[in-house]
């Protein structure tokens, strides 16, 4: 009942405390995104060719139907895992929708990573950038109410104009040498989830093509003095979120991305951490999977813990799944390859609801 004081079914304060409940994005009405500058700033000059004139439509079932196979097989292993999992609703995402300054079709709901962000026992809808990616949360929301029924605190940031204004006329991304410089301006807050990063009292952030300074500064004030929020530098020259850059995995050990990151530069509240570099992403040999990749090759990177110990990663990449043991970790190997062209891999495809733990610090 509205008013009693409830015990939250959402709590999650880090990247690694025991995993009790989780969402997993869907497949089933994927469109390929729109050809707003937003989106095509972080394809490939190359890609544009084919990704513009496809705009709008669905994606094609071979693509589709390799991902959904591996995407089957991953929840599966997660429930083996004792882990509860929670599902979006299906969407038509080629219908049209609009708002009195523009208009789009939608985009998928594969990647709940960046569309809600848990912090503790709240989950925060995002504002994000991509206007095909509007209305996406409206796909949780059935989950989000039985949420907030049980006890969960439920905020959604202010919804962004997304007008001209807060995007730059003409970008094109720098090349290697060139200042760094942003598709966005600071018009108004927008943020992905997926450019955060947690770690109890501290989180973690890279300033990309989809988050902007004064989104980062929206939440700062949100979660107020209980919370620091540190920018991670990012080298990348098309950035856009930060878990194939920069992802703690326990108490202490953060994984970083030796192509994006300069270790000498990292936050001081890192100083007593150990860094561990992510190896050589195995190459892919699959001609298609190269072409609709929305990722780059470092979604090696891109696990999901279970634990602090036993972590879920591409069976592919092996260089990867050595070094984790290497530093004492259990890989857990599963596929998700083919889940590339629809945004990203174990963490992107996934949100915490619940980990077993409590709110602390880990940095001095």
């Amino acid at each position: 009942m509205v008013g009693e004081s409830l015990a939250s079914p959402v709590g999650s304060h880090n990247e690694w405390d025991p995993l009790e409940e989780i969402v997993v994005g869907r497949l089933e009405g994927a469109t390929i995104p729109s050809s707003h500058p937003v989106v095509s700033c972080n394809v490939p000059r190359w890609a544009t060719h084919v990704q513009r004139p496809a705009a709008g439509f669905k994606y094609p079932r071979v693509l589709v139907e390799r991902a959904q196979r591996e995407l089957d097989g991953f929840i599966a292993l997660l429930e083996s895992l004792g882990v509860t999992v929670r599902r979006p609703e299906a969407v038509d995402h080629k219908k049209r929708f609009r708002t009195p300054e523009w208009s789009s079709r939608g985009f998928c709901n594969t990647c709940p990573r960046d569309s809600m962000l848990v912090i503790g026992d709240e989950i925060i809808e995002t504002p994000m950038a991509w206007p095909c990616r509007y209305f996406e949360t409206h796909s949780y929301r059935e989950l989000l109410k039985d949420y907030f029924r049980r006890g969960a605190r439920w905020t959604a940031a202010p919804r962004p104009q997304l007008t001209d204004e807060l995007f730059v006329d003409g970008f094109r991304p720098p090349a290697e040498g060139e200042p760094m410089r942003y598709v966005l301006t600071e018009f108004e807050p927008v943020f992905d989830a997926a450019d955060f990063v947690r770690a109890g009292r501290d989180l973690f952030v890279t300033r990309s093509n989809v988050t902007n300074r004064t989104g980062i500064e929206w939440l700062r004030r949100h979660l107020g003095p209980g919370y620091r929020i540190h920018e991670i530098e990012s080298s990348c020259r098309t950035p856009m979120h930060i878990d194939t850059t920069f992802l703690p995995l326990a108490p202490g050990k953060v994984l970083v991305n030796p192509e994006y990151v300069d270790v000498g530069r990292l936050p001081e509240a890192l100083n007593s951490w150990d860094v561990l570099i992510a190896p050589e992403p195995d190459p892919i040999d699959d001609r298609l999977l190269k072409l609709t990749s929305m990722c780059g090759k470092w979604l090696s990177m891109n696990v999901l813990v279970l634990d602090g110990k036993r972590v879920i990663a591409e069976r592919h990449h092996t260089g990867m799944l050595r070094a984790l043991e290497k530093w004492g970790f259990e890989p857990v190997p599963c596929d998700l390859l083919h889940y590339a062209p629809f945004g990203g891999s174990f963490h992107c495809a996934t949100l915490d609801i619940r980990r077993r733990g409590t709110l602390e610090s880990y940095c001095p």
